[in-house]
């Protein structure tokens, strides 16, 4: 069995069994800078992100607000999907950067800071979870999946997962509930248990 639903999220089994804890401290936000693509988004986090543009644009370089003024906050990537825009093939649009060159990101330093009230992208908090989304025919009813994304960038978090016996989806709990409300965590927790009796 290597799916398990929870009301209308189709779980796969490594985001119970896999341990992982991002390890700041190491990777220095890694996850920003490298990759092919942008963080998955969506239309409504685009809005929220085009609204608070004037606040945020003093954090980040020339060239991203060169990208963002040409092509906008997001883009149509190679799978069809939206992303959030990046920088020379690979930094998203919204890193910004420390003292310490620790990669940071614009939307959410700006938040902490109380200069607004947008969130950065869900799939963002959400990783190394992916989400996907199903539409069921015309019913308007939607199915989500939740796989685990493995990323070699990523091997440090995967060793304090180890260290603190954390399990993604325990690391994750406050995306998670934010994404999915709290009862269906609960719900979630519930079927961990009984992955823990199987095996």
């Amino acid at each position: 069995m290597n799916i398990i639903q929870v009301g209308n999220v189709l779980c796969s089994i490594d985001i119970f069994k896999e341990l992982f804890c991002c390890n700041y401290r190491a990777c220095r936000g890694i996850c920003c800078v490298e990759g092919d693509a942008g963080a998955p988004i969506t239309l409504d986090e685009v809005s929220a992100i085009e609204d608070i543009l004037p606040i945020i644009q003093g954090e980040l370089s020339d060239e991203a607000r060169e990208v963002l003024s040409s092509q906008g906050v997001a883009y149509i990537d190679k799978q069809g999907e939206l992303v959030t825009s990046i920088v020379n093939g690979k930094d998203c649009v919204f890193t910004t950067y420390d003292d310490r060159g620790n990669c940071l990101c614009a939307i959410e330093r700006t938040q902490r800071e109380g200069l607004h009230n947008v969130s950065k992208p869900i799939s963002c908090s959400l990783y190394p979870i992916r989400v996907k989304r199903f539409n069921i025919g015309n019913s308007g009813e939607v199915l989500y999946g939740l796989n685990y994304h493995r990323w070699a960038i990523c091997k440090d978090a995967v060793e304090k997962g180890y260290r603190l016996s954390m399990p993604v989806y325990k690391f994750l709990r406050d995306p998670l509930t934010k994404m999915f409300g709290a009862e269906w965590y609960g719900e979630l927790e519930q079927a961990a248990q009984q992955i823990q009796h199987l095996h």
